[in-house]
């Protein structure tokens, strides 16, 4: 019977052969309430939407359970009757594997009336949907005791945990617990259903998170907070808790919903993050004081010693280390000695000492040697260096930076900072360190340099070498050619131009300077009756920049048979031996040919050319020293304005420029000069 007055529901029989099932089409044709249409196989389980029931046939001309399983695809809440005409048990297994709403023997005795009631109770389920009620979720169409087996699986196995409480027994016990929560904590149901969940809290746990959930359940709000939880061992984790109040139909709560899900991840990553932020904007404020104060004392510092001794005060009074050191070579006993040294230590100079010419010298030497910053971290490395130093207590040392004071290729020094915390010693640090580094070597770099400008006495040493790293000395090997420096010109971009004139053939001097990767260019400026002058493009790696870095200048280089003499000038007081022991550092085939000390005239020609070379650009220095080597100004004039603005590769009305500019100059210098000394 049709009990509910509205239309007849829609039953779509599904079958290959008719005839033989006309039997059980008639039963359902004669029930009230039913309208049956045939359908011969749908094998794609596409139903028309107002069909409210399909009844498949399962035979050995119709696969029911392909149909099942293709509607199940598509329709998955629609109820699907299988009619089944063979006698094979897995038959039915398979079936209800595939999802049937009913399954019915046709071999059975009284099959075609089963089949009716069958058909009539998956549609009595399905029809509040037809006729004006709710709609259903596919979830209702499986019957109320699948429909809670359903859900209570899904929440076993939800992969979050999941908890429900009582709030009617005393303390709001957990009644249940699912597999997940047991994973997340560690505890099984035995000890946690029973029990209010603040078990899981401990002594790190956020005392205002405990307070708003607190607050929700006794409101019967919803809430969620994020809480430092524990598991039985006293790992910590942090759980992500949201708390759900459950209403009954008088819409009092009557239980509570907890869903946890481990953060830990996310929260030891942002905490990651704002401890690696509060540690740069440490850093920032550290940066910024540490090198104002060190600019400020290397500004004000009139002597090498003062700027070790405040560069060594200043990063020694930070709270970062406990001792410093400042090093520089002595050649004479091939150790770096202390110059300067403060903090909480007080090793003797005789212990600081490092042997230059130790290959396991430490951090200190290998600064020195490389250029390079070195770090000794690690416990057993930092037992290691412990070891070979007697003054260190390996129990009190965290970490050991050295830090070269360098000024282009020249190194000056080493500080070497000791801690107690090896983790100060991080990226951050080294590049504060590196700059101070390099702040340091560039004033020391000025005084020695200013040093040999000031100073009414200097040294003269004439150096001789054979080495053939010296490009100019392979040359005259090569081809028994004489050659003779004519100056050079230190250009903005740290390259310097080179002139030597020399008597080899053209062709010679190209091969050999393309067999010197430090030469950049090799170009004739002009042609003598027995020689040319040649310009030499060079890297910053030349010898002239080498020792200009250490307030040496060249005096002259002359070249014969393949064995050069170099005359240097530099200050009386300054090292010779460091100064020889330089060169030789790069140029192992050298040697002293002599050496003298001489006083300069009260005003020094040296210091009028560096005052005129301060007012020169570099091009204007540039032409000047082109027209002035190659013979511009001679009275026969041996070479034209155009050939030396070709050789820079400007045109001829822009070399003048910068050469009128260049000689007015060299004028007004000359003047002031003569009106300042007259």
């Amino acid at each position: 019977m049709n009990d509910t007055g509205g239309p007849a529901a829609r039953v779509l029989f599904v079958t290959e052969r008719p005839a033989r099932w006309r039997g059980a089409r008639a039963a359902l044709e004669a029930r009230d309430g039913l309208s049956v249409a045939v359908a011969e196989g749908v094998p794609d389980g596409r139903i028309a939407p107002d069909v409210d029931c399909v009844v498949g046939i399962h035979d050995d001309a119709t696969d029911g359970l392909a149909l099942l399983e293709a509607v199940r695809e598509l329709r998955p809440s629609l109820p699907f009757v299988l009619l089944s005409g063979v006698d094979d048990g897995r038959v039915a297994s398979r079936a209800v594997s595939a999802g049937v709403s009913e399954f019915v023997p046709a071999l059975d005795p009284g099959a075609e009336d089963l089949l009716v009631d069958r058909v009539e109770g998956a549609v009595a389920e399905r029809r509040p949907a037809r006729d004006g009620g709710s709609v259903p979720m596919p979830i209702d169409d499986v019957g109320i005791r699948e429909e809670l087996r359903l859900k209570e699986r899904a929440i076993d196995e939800a992969p979050v945990g999941i908890t429900i409480t009582d709030p009617d027994r005393p303390d709001n016990p957990m009644i249940y617990i699912n597999d997940a929560f047991e994973e997340l904590t560690g505890y099984d149901k035995a000890e946690a259903v029973g029990r209010n969940c603040r078990f899981l809290q401990g002594e790190d746990s956020d005392g205002e998170a405990i307070d708003a959930m607190r607050e929700a359940v006794d409101e019967g709000e919803p809430v969620s907070v994020e809480l430092l939880n524990y598991r039985p061992d006293g790992e910590p984790f942090w759980n992500k808790v949201d708390i759900a109040p459950v209403h009954g139909p008088d819409g009092e709560v009557t239980n509570f919903v907890g869903f946890q899900t481990d953060i830990t991840d996310r929260k030891e990553a942002e905490m990651e993050a704002r401890r690696r932020r509060e540690e740069l904007e440490h850093l920032l404020v550290r940066i910024d004081g540490l090198l104002q104060d060190v600019t400020r004392e290397l500004v004000q510092a009139g002597s090498r010693p003062e700027i070790e001794r405040a560069v060594c005060e200043r990063v020694a009074a930070d709270d970062t280390y406990e001792f410093g050191w400042i090093g520089a070579p002595d050649y004479a006993t091939e150790t770096i000695v202390a110059s300067a040294q403060a903090g909480e230590w007080s090793p003797t100079e005789e212990a600081l000492a490092a042997d230059l010419s130790d290959e396991e010298g430490g951090p200190t030497v290998a600064a020195y040697r490389t250029g390079e910053i070195q770090v000794v971290g690690g416990s057993e490395d930092l037992a290691d260096l412990a070891a070979r130093t007697p003054w260190l207590d390996a129990d009190d040392l965290g970490g050991v930076a050295a830090i070269p004071l360098s000024y282009g290729e020249t190194t000056y020094g080493v500080l070497t900072l000791y801690t107690t915390d090896g983790a100060a010693l991080n990226e951050h640090e080294m590049v504060v360190m590196a700059a101070l580094g390099r702040a340091a070597g560039t004033a020391i770099n000025a005084l020695e340099r200013g040093r040999i400008l000031a100073s009414d006495s200097v040294t003269e040493l004439v150096l001789e070498t054979t080495d053939s790293d010296l490009f100019f000395v392979e040359l005259s090997k090569e081809t028994g050619s004489y050659l003779e420096f004519d100056g050079s010109v230190h250009r903005d971009d740290g390259s310097v131009l080179t002139f030597f004139t020399t008597d080899a053939d053209a062709e010679a001097v190209r091969d050999v300077a393309a067999g010197y990767p430090d030469i950049e260019s090799a170009s004739p400026i002009h042609e003598f009756d027995d020689a040319t002058l040649w310009e030499f493009g060079l890297a910053n790696a030349s010898i002239t920049a080498t020792l200009a870095e250490r307030g040496v200048k060249i005096s002259s280089i002359t070249v014969a048979d393949g064995t050069a003499e170099i005359s240097v000038e530099l200050p009386k007081e300054n090292e010779v031996r460091a100064i020889v022991e330089l060169v030789r550092e790069r140029y192992p085939d050298t040697k002293i040919a002599a050496h003298r000390e001489r006083e300069r005239p009260p005003q020094t020609r040296r210091g009028f050319v560096a005052d005129l070379e301060e007012r020169l650009t570099e091009r204007q220095l540039t032409a000047l020293r082109k027209a002035h080597v190659s013979g511009y100004y001679e009275w026969n004039r041996s070479v034209t304005g155009e050939e030396l603005a070709t050789s820079m590769g400007i045109d001829r009305s822009t070399y003048h420029q910068h050469l009128r500019a260049a000689e007015r100059k060299l004028t007004e210098a000359f003047f002031e000069r003569a009106v300042t000394h007259g």
